[in-house]
């Protein structure tokens, strides 16, 4: 149990860890690649652990000096595990190793806990099988653990139900380079979280493969074409920055984070936009992003985030120290998250006072949260750090489950601290 102190008039620099999405897309591009590449102030979190653990198994030598991966690639021959790979509820990653795991020779089995049992990849299973890769949900309800018994990726075209998650087409893409001829995807339905397929196709790049993208409806890989080893930087995490600047909203004060780039193709950027319209102030003209609060805007607001669902939890709890009305929507694929996020965000919403109303793909949120609580996590790591932040503004919160946060952001409650 964590129990949060509550802080007023916040002025604070606080650096946020490497970005998740670009630590583990640029883990996948430096195994593959042949030769020694050196990924620097990575996420070194639960996640990419099992990430890293994955990859050594399929042949990469990796090596760890603080934040920085010395990492010796397979040049895309990988070597085939005895053993299921474990991904914990690492969702991206396997759904990432799903499609990579392709490219090799053999029997691979990719699982994970309880959670990610429950967590849908069918989609993705569906595309491979257009190209002749036999991978199939062991207990045939669609999650895993998955059976890939592979013979190196053919290539050719590919159609992808994309509707739940876009790290279906991310594991194809990264993929696709190491086909025996060019592959084109195409796309169906309502892609969701487009920003990080473009942190895919931007990583892509930066390691020396070219993609043709038809307005993320159709996608054009030529093959062969190889990753190149290479220095790779990562940014600074937005997703993890949204909880430093919604305690800036709420509390008041001011939140310097010097390692976001405002320019980033991260989605969850758009965070200081939403906090801008609800009356904060947001400075990018110096190095990094300045916040100052407290919110000044108590109209009513309506926001579709379809892109980017990862900031939804953060946002939903500063929307309870709003008076007026704040309706998130188009975010069903929230419900297979780490946790249904719709359900548990709402749930805890009451517990602290504000009025919260469950949709089928969003919710409504009408300040203004009024006292404390013990909050249930779900082990959702989003749950516990967007509600840690509630406890800065208002007494008596509660986390019933701290260590949830080291699947993405390890020293977390080390930095809230510092806030005051």
């Amino acid at each position: 149990m964590k129990h949060i102190k509550p802080i007023k008039n916040i002025n604070a620099t606080v650096r946020v860890p490497g970005s998740k999405s670009y630590t583990q897309r640029a883990l996948i591009a430096a195994s593959l690649a042949r030769g020694d590449s050196l990924v620097r102030d990575a996420l070194i979190s639960e996640d990419t652990e099992y990430l890293i653990n994955a990859l050594r198994l399929l042949g990469a030598t990796i090596g760890r000096k603080g934040c920085d991966l010395n990492i010796h690639g397979t040049g895309g021959a990988l070597n085939t595990p005895s053993e299921a790979i474990y991904m914990g509820n690492n969702g991206t990653g396997l759904r990432l190793l799903t499609g990579t795991v392709s490219l090799g020779h053999g029997t691979f089995v990719l699982d994970g806990n309880a959670r990610m049992r429950q967590r849908p990849i069918q989609p993705l299973l569906d595309a491979l099988e257009n190209i002749g890769v036999q991978a199939a949900c062991i207990e045939g309800n669609g999650c895993p653990p998955v059976r890939v018994l592979a013979k190196g990726l053919s290539g050719g075209k590919i159609t992808l139900a994309a509707g739940l998650s876009s790290q279906y087409l991310s594991s194809l893409l990264l993929a696709a380079p190491y086909g025996g001829k060019d592959s084109e995807i195409e796309v169906l339905g309502s892609l969701p979280s487009r920003p990080y397929v473009r942190m895919t196709l931007d990583v892509m790049a930066q390691f020396g493969v070219n993609v043709s993208d038809g307005q993320f409806k159709s996608f054009l890989i030529k093959a062969p074409q190889a990753y190149h080893a290479r220095e790779y930087v990562v940014e600074g995490d937005a997703s993890s920055a949204t909880y430093l600047m919604a305690a800036a909203a709420i509390c008041g004060g001011t939140v310097r984070i010097p390692n976001i780039n405002p320019g980033s193709l991260q989605g969850d950027l758009r965070f200081s936009d939403i906090l801008k319209i609800m009356g904060c102030r947001i400075n990018t003209s110096g190095k990094g992003l300045e916040i100052t609060g407290p919110l000044s805007n108590h109209g009513d607001l309506s926001f579709d985030l379809h892109d980017v669902p990862d900031m939804v939890p953060g946002l939903a709890v500063v929307s309870a120290f709003r008076k007026g009305k704040t309706v998130l929507k188009n975010i069903a694929h929230l419900r297979i998250k780490e946790s249904d996020r719709i359900r548990a965000v709402t749930s805890e919403l009451r517990r602290i006072g504000a009025k919260a109303e469950e949709k089928a793909d969003g919710m409504i949120i009408q300040g203004m949260a009024t006292g404390g609580a013990e909050i249930e996590c779900y082990s959702d790591h989003r749950i516990a750090m967007s509600f840690a932040i509630a406890g800065l503004a208002i007494d008596g919160v509660s986390i019933k489950d701290p260590d949830c946060v080291k699947k993405s952001f390890p020293d977390f409650w080390e930095r809230l601290e510092s806030l005051g």
